[in-house]
């Protein structure tokens, strides 16, 4: 149900006490995190870093990955991979390279400016939940977390694929 009432909020849910709020609220607070993570990284000069690409750099991991390894860990095409794949490399965050095991495979591996980006995350992340402890206390958010950890599927936990339940394509 829309909530007509409050023009500033004309697609808020309204809750009638069903529990409509928990996934708003969800995702209010993963995007007020990401937002906050994203303002201090283009501080910090990776100005160019949507939060796609940190999702893909988590996929591409320490060792590196092929583009439909990619894919498969963010739960979206290959080619929808390749395209953000693409930007990382266009950026300097990530490059191509042989796969040792298999000379007909590329490897997309992480540059030093990726790794950088990714431990500049890291630190930046663990500021933005000391002030949510700081908020609600830290007992509240680690039992939060713990919570969090019993309904989310560990498989779900990096998928990108937001566009097959939002209606796209």
């Amino acid at each position: 149900m829309v909530d007509p009432i409050d023009e500033r909020n004309v697609n808020q849910v309204v809750d009638n006490g069903k529990g409509f709020e928990l996934p708003l609220l969800l995702f209010g607070g993963f995007r007020t995190l990401i937002d906050r993570l994203h303002a201090e990284l283009a501080r910090q000069g990776h100005p160019e870093l949507r939060p796609a690409h940190g999702f893909a750099m988590q996929a591409v991991g320490a060792h590196g990955a092929t583009a439909s390894d990619i894919g498969r860990r963010l739960g979206v095409s290959k080619q929808a991979a390749g395209k953000t794949v693409d930007r990382l490399l266009a950026a300097g965050y990530a490059e191509r390279a042989d796969d040792p095991a298999d000379a007909r495979r590329k490897l997309v591996r992480l540059t030093p400016r990726g790794l950088d980006a990714l431990a500049r995350s890291a630190a930046v992340f663990d500021e933005l939940r000391a002030e949510w402890a700081a908020t609600l206390g830290p007992e509240r958010v680690r039992d939060l977390e713990a919570a969090l950890r019993t309904v989310v599927p560990a498989e779900t936990t990096y998928r990108l694929d937001a566009t097959s339940w939002l209606g796209g394509t």
